[in-house]
């Protein structure tokens, strides 16, 4: 398999270069387009983690496709959010969780 990047007409995510989004993660404005996940939204942000695991050990993206439950987040008060199954919504609320806060 090799890298290449997928023409905005011919992409069939959905992703929008021409619509901005923007999200808020624990308070901070983080800026997306249309058609990201969650954890495309953060990863193109510089941001590789976003919660710690049991051991306490950085988690983010692992998989990508939903299996892993490494990506979790709270959005809009909903805990346990998969980031990279989860579309990005305009206004979205995220918060960064940890295994031990309910």
């Amino acid at each position: 398999m090799s890298a290449r990047l997928v023409p905005a007409a011919g992409d069939r995510t959905g992703r929008r270069p021409d619509v901005p989004l923007r999200i808020t993660v624990d308070g901070e404005p983080v800026d997306g387009v249309a058609g990201q996940t969650l954890a495309g939204v953060l990863l193109a942000a510089g941001r590789r983690t976003w919660r710690r695991g049991p051991s306490g050990a950085p988690r983010g993206v692992f998989c990508g496709i939903g299996a892993c439950f490494d990506c979790l987040l709270t959005v809009n008060g909903v805990r346990d959010v998969r980031a990279c199954r989860r579309r990005a919504r305009d206004g979205d609320a995220v918060a960064t969780q940890s295994r031990d806060a309910r």
